[in-house]
């Protein structure tokens, strides 16, 4: 079955009746976490939302005034998982997201372009594609494709697009001998009805069920942005088509303004700047390690040296790390003295080290992490970790304060 998404791709609004309504939910990930929305699974009797399939995603729209979360396909039927329950029955309008579904007809039909002429022109075949919210990727049969081919099979394609190449759909039954002439990947096992051919003139025929273009000037341009190492020794070609390409062309003159105000230079000049800036960088970070090691060994001779020094010594500073907080340890006697260093922002996250006799610290070391928030671990006198929040550092030192007092009164 096709449905009228697929019989007229430029189709915006559509009235149609509701089949069935079922209460049903949906998995998906918002912001890296997993979960699960509860609504209602729809059947129309037709529909101009696309259901995912093809390596294209699916439509997004409008059955009245309620959003279409997802659109599946089931057999021969479109499912349209919405929040609110629509009445069996009753007349609708269908409307889709017109910016969303002319976006992946556009890039579902360079798409075929790119793979029909990367086949022609060299002959790597197309294994699988993958049609991204910002980019799209071709897998390539081939180990590598040199700059010069990238280059041609460009001037290619958009040679092709300004030829206003006309793109037909053809439906055939599945015992037609021309079925046998067209590119394919296969069926789906549950595929039912005529096989839909997407017919670019003189370029390609290919099975697909997807929405595309109806010429290939629609396309307005399509950007080879350059190629990458794929899966088991295959090439994956980035691309561009359409409008992706002109606002990528905004989003870069964007940043080539913003670094000319940053980095004092012309668009020409942007990558010596920046490699200078990353030398100068690296260097200071050098110079700074340096000068924060001298600065640690100076407070710890500091320390050992004052005459009224007890067998408490406690440390926060801003900028420092691990090594830092290490070196001031290992030069203090930390068999005789509990020592609790910190480095961070004072109210916020941070890294902690409390080093000092096993005994002390094994009981000690608990109770930091919990007061400071924090994950660590410890071993042999020393107990160290991550601080999400530094906050209560001082109620940390007040307690290790009184330990030292208590377990020195306790030897006397």
């Amino acid at each position: 079955m096709a449905f009228q998404c697929q019989r007229d791709c430029y189709l915006k609004e559509f009235v149609t009746s509701v089949v069935s309504c079922c209460p049903a939910e949906l998995k998906q990930e918002i912001n890296g976490k997993k979960e699960t929305l509860k609504g209602f699974n729809v059947n129309l009797q037709d529909t101009i939302l696309f259901p995912e399939g093809g390596g294209q995603p699916d439509d997004h729209g409008l059955i009245g005034d309620v959003p279409v979360l997802r659109v599946t396909r089931q057999g021969p039927d479109a499912v349209h998982f919405v929040s609110s329950p629509l009445e069996v029955g009753q007349e609708v309008p269908v409307k889709v997201d017109w910016e969303r579904r002319f976006d992946h007809m556009q890039q579902h039909s360079g798409q075929h372009l790119i793979t029909a002429l990367a086949d022609t022109m060299f002959g790597y075949k197309t294994t699988s594609w993958e049609l991204g919210r910002q980019r799209s990727t071709i897998e390539l049969d081939t180990p590598c494709v040199k700059p010069a081919q990238l280059l041609a099979l460009e001037e290619a394609i958009n040679e092709k697009i300004r030829a206003h190449v006309p793109v037909t759909v053809q439906l055939l039954s599945i015992d037609d001998p021309a079925v046998e002439k067209v590119r394919s990947r296969g069926l789906p096992e549950d595929h039912a009805g005529p096989i839909r051919i997407i017919d670019i003139e003189g370029i390609d025929a290919n099975m697909c069920c997807g929405t595309h273009v109806s010429n290939l000037s629609h396309l307005q341009v399509i950007k080879l942005l350059g190629t990458e190492k794929g899966k088991k020794n295959k090439t994956n070609l980035i691309f561009l088509a359409g409008n992706r390409v002109l606002k990528y062309a905004e989003k870069c003159f964007s940043t080539e303004r913003s670094l000319v105000s940053l980095l004092k230079t012309g668009p020409d000049e942007h990558v010596e700047a920046v490699d200078k800036l990353q030398k100068s960088a690296k260097l200071l970070q050098k110079t700074n390690l340096s000068l924060l090691r001298d600065m640690a060994v100076l407070i710890a001779q500091s320390f050992k040296n004052d005459p009224q020094r007890g067998n408490f010594f406690s440390l926060h500073k801003k900028e420092g790390d691990n090594e830092f907080m290490n070196i001031i340890a290992n030069e203090i006697n930390t068999e005789e003295t509990l020592v609790f260093l910190t480095v961070g922002e004072e109210k916020g996250p941070g890294l902690f080290l409390l080093a000092g006799p096993s005994g002390q610290v094994t009981e000690m070391g608990p109770r930091v992490l919990e007061l400071l928030q924090g994950k660590g671990a410890g071993k042999n006198g020393r107990f160290q970790g991550k601080a999400n929040n530094m906050a209560r550092r001082g109620e940390v030192e007040a307690l290790l304060q009184q330990h030292c007092r208590h377990h020195t009164s306790e030897e006397e």
